[in-house]
């Protein structure tokens, strides 16, 4: 990086953190509402009854199998056909939370089910209700199953947050294209951009580390 670039990223620091901190918003409440409903997902998947099973299992392999572009693209245009009018930066958290939801859904069922069935069944001779059974029992057992897993999926959120740029979501690449238009240095702020997004993906990891050391059990 020469003193050029450097002088044009400082011309271009408020636009650029402004969108930092809106892919940081996105990527933070997408993870969030995902997990907290990709945990129901998991449940009903586990633990539901049939009709639900199969009702929430076609909404997971269907979301899985549409490509996030078309999640966001639709929820911005298609539902405004019906009178749901959401602005871009709600459409793209509806999006990705409920990509997401679908992801960790499939993470907790799998980690559920990796459970022995007898631990339940012990829970409930002492007298636990279900709830307390996946609070005390079920629920630190199945997040250090999972974790890794999850890590991985914040990340791809992340990387999905870039996709918001093309209904107009001021975020950290939107930012970056409109900056380029102007100085034309794609290469020095892309890779600035990426560096950005490398940050924030890592600190995501070593906050599952810093999780995963949190519910290890002692040896």
């Amino acid at each position: 990086m020469d003193f050029g670039f450097l002088d044009q990223l400082w011309v271009a620091r408020v636009p650029l953190l402004k969108g930092l901190g809106v892919s940081i918003s996105i990527s933070l409440l997408s993870i969030v509402v995902g997990t907290v409903l990709g945990v129901f997902v998991g449940l009903a998947l586990t633990y539901g009854y049939r009709p639900v099973k199969w009702l929430v299992r076609g909404y997971t392999d269907f979301i899985r199998g549409t490509p996030v572009l078309v999640l966001v693209l639709a929820s911005y245009y298609v539902l405004s056909t019906v009178g749901i009018d959401l602005g871009p930066f709600q459409a793209g958290i509806l999006a990705l939370a409920v990509f997401c939801s679908s992801h960790v859904g499939e993470l907790v069922r799998g980690a559920l089910q990796s459970i022995p069935k007898g631990q339940t069944e012990a829970a409930k001779a002492i007298g636990l209700t279900f709830p307390q059974t996946f609070a005390y029992v079920l629920g630190p057992q199945a997040l250090r199953q999972a974790l890794p897993a999850w890590v991985n999926t914040a990340a791809e959120m992340v990387k999905a947050s870039t996709l918001l740029s093309i209904i107009g979501v001021g975020e950290l690449l939107l930012r970056t294209q409109e900056v380029i238009s102007r100085t034309f240095m794609s290469l020095e702020f892309y890779f600035f951009a990426g560096f950005l997004y490398f940050v924030i993906n890592y600190g995501i990891e070593r906050f599952g580390r810093y999780v995963e050391r949190k519910t290890a059990v002692p040896s």
